[in-house]
């Protein structure tokens, strides 16, 4: 190999690191002032798509509770992953005999990072990007706009994403206006928001909400990340 050959194979690997460590820096920092004006899930499952950013102002606080509480009670506290809830996420798969698949331990940061940057498929390489993007989301955003754009960019029906559109879609009204009641609902169908339906639950989603409703309204310091009103 002559040293011109070398030479140009080194600026390649050096190009590439590069891309690999600035464009995701980048591409957070634009989206820690700026929404994002789609995500790679909306563009993968198409169709008519329902999605309206809007401010944490604009969001009921109550449903960042209920969230929170459903999903992610230590978010607050860690920086970035569940090192309980993943291991054992970890010892499930390891206990499957056949078609391994990675269910569970997923934090609201590792949930946002899936959900702004990547797709929804269950393998180790998108895990490990997901590793990669939410230690950026957690070095560069702060807690509020974690959960700010995780409320915006979920989906909770079919081709409804984010708080917004979800209040419309299945309450009529808008999010800032959600009840109690209503945030409990829309927290207990986020693990499959396109199986269970917040405005029609089935006796597991409905059971869900009242238990998330309860532990909601005494989270207490465990949302105090999120300056909710």
């Amino acid at each position: 190999m002559s040293g011109r050959t070398r030479f140009r194979i080194i600026k390649i690997v050096l190009a590439a690191l590069t891309a690999v460590l600035l464009l995701p820096a980048a591409l957070t920092l634009l989206y820690r002032e700026v929404p994002p004006r789609f995500t790679p899930l909306m563009l993968i499952r198409g169709g008519d798509v329902q999605y309206e950013w809007v401010s944490m102002k604009q969001i009921a606080p109550v449903l960042a509770r209920s969230v929170l509480t459903a999903e992610d009670e230590n978010f607050c506290n860690h920086r970035g992953f569940d090192t309980k809830a993943l291991q054992k996420a970890i010892d499930q798969y390891l206990d499957e005999d056949e078609e391994r698949t990675l269910r569970g331990g997923s934090t609201i940061s590792q949930q946002t990072a899936k959900n702004v940057f990547l797709w929804p498929a269950r393998t180790w390489l998108r895990k490990g990007l997901e590793t990669w993007l939410t230690f950026y989301l957690e070095a560069l955003w702060p807690k509020a706009r974690i959960m700010e754009m995780y409320l915006n960019v979920v989906e909770w029906a079919p081709g409804v994403y984010g708080a917004q559109a979800a209040a419309r879609h299945h309450f009529q009204k808008d999010a800032a206006r959600l009840t109690a009641h209503e945030a409990a609902l829309l927290a207990a169908v986020l693990p499959n928001p396109r199986r269970w339906n917040a405005s029609n639950p089935g006796p597991y989603v409905q059971g869900r909400s009242e238990t998330l409703q309860v532990r909601a309204a005494r989270i207490g310091t465990l949302a105090s990340c999120l300056r909710l009103s």
